[in-house]
């Protein structure tokens, strides 16, 4: 099986996917005047997110996304111990975490309803996780101006904690049209999850009113930016959005140059909003140079290092049960 790139497309919208960790390579989407941009941070081939250039550009990414507090955790009186790669914790996996491995292609359509479905076959002990897990993610467009994401995971013989997140970067200018600090965002969530030095979440529950967290009616990202360290990398409590067909509203993204808009409904608890503080002249698309907040992440999750943090909601999925998260991207413009 080699690392090979796919498209969808159906007439407005064109994504560009690669089987190495189920990538969102490239996103064509149209502005106000109908222009054509790529809109998510990237590599034009495969080879350099196999050679590890990638800090996780539109991967998905697992078995545990976000961090695990001094990577170990105790699950059914078994210690757990994982590789610490985002020291002192353990990030989005591990070392070889699913963004970096081959996922099978098991149905590839590009017709009237496009859509590809990755599996991938996690091993009992793969980066330390119990228990063998079999992940499925499908990426379809159902619809002129939406891609959706349904993932799902089944354990096979032990209890395993599973939390995977799509972590694609995001520009609505184009990915190659600087930063995203003039880009408006709205994020349905009136909490957050306050995170320790090393940014783990402390186990409390904070309201974000009259804070620089506070996005509960837009704003503009870059408006209060500065009063933190390095720019947003926090886990939102998606606490009151819209529901419509089984998803929340999680947040709304407007960039004013382009006029184009990007809503995103999901059914997970938590979404990691990241600024892309830590991206650093990483050479992308067409000789693009990516830095710092280049781009935005919204990665809807279970809340970060849950499988230490007993008030979160659980992780922990048993065998015969399943894992299931869907997202969905909506386009438009205003």
């Amino acid at each position: 099986m080699a690392a090979e790139l796919y498209e969808l497309s159906n007439g407005t919208i064109t994504v560009k996917l690669t089987n190495f960790g189920a990538t969102i390579t490239s996103l064509l989407v149209p502005d106000a005047n109908g222009n054509l941009a790529d809109v998510v941070l990237g590599f034009d081939t495969v080879e350099p997110y196999q050679q590890g250039l990638s800090p996780y550009f539109g991967c998905i990414v697992g078995r545990v996304a976000n961090r695990i507090k001094d990577g170990k955790f105790a699950l059914n009186g078994v210690e757990y111990s994982f590789y610490i790669n985002n020291p002192p914790n353990s990030l989005h996996g591990g070392k070889i975490g699913f963004d970096k491995v081959l996922w099978e292609v098991t149905e590839y359509n590009n017709n009237m309803f496009p859509s590809i479905t990755f599996k991938y076959q996690s091993k009992d002990g793969e980066e330390g996780y119990p228990g063998d897990l079999s992940v499925t993610a499908k990426y379809s467009l159902p619809s002129s101006t939406s891609l959706k994401l349904e993932m799902e995971a089944v354990p096979l013989n032990k209890a395993t904690p599973v939390n995977l997140a799509q972590h694609t970067y995001w520009n609505l200018a184009g990915h190659n049209s600087g930063n995203i600090l003039d880009h408006s965002i709205q994020i349905l969530a009136s909490h957050l999850t306050p995170v320790d030095k090393n940014l783990i979440p402390t186990g409390e529950i904070m309201p974000v009113s009259s804070t620089c967290f506070d996005f509960m009616t837009e704003k503009k990202i870059g408006s209060r930016i500065h009063e933190l360290q390095v720019g947003y990398d926090h886990n939102y409590v998606l606490d009151c959005g819209e529901e419509r067909s089984g998803l929340k509203h999680a947040a709304k993204v407007k960039d004013p140059s382009t006029s184009r808009v990007l809503d995103l409904w999901t059914d997970a608890p938590g979404m990691q909003f990241y600024t892309g503080n830590y991206v650093d002249g990483v050479v992308g698309k067409g000789g693009a140079v990516y830095g710092k907040h280049a781009a935005l992440c919204l990665e809807t999750q279970g809340f970060p290092n849950a499988i230490n943090q007993p008030n979160f909601p659980s992780v922990v999925v048993q065998p015969g049960g399943k894992y299931k998260h869907t997202m969905l991207f909506e386009f438009s413009t205003t």
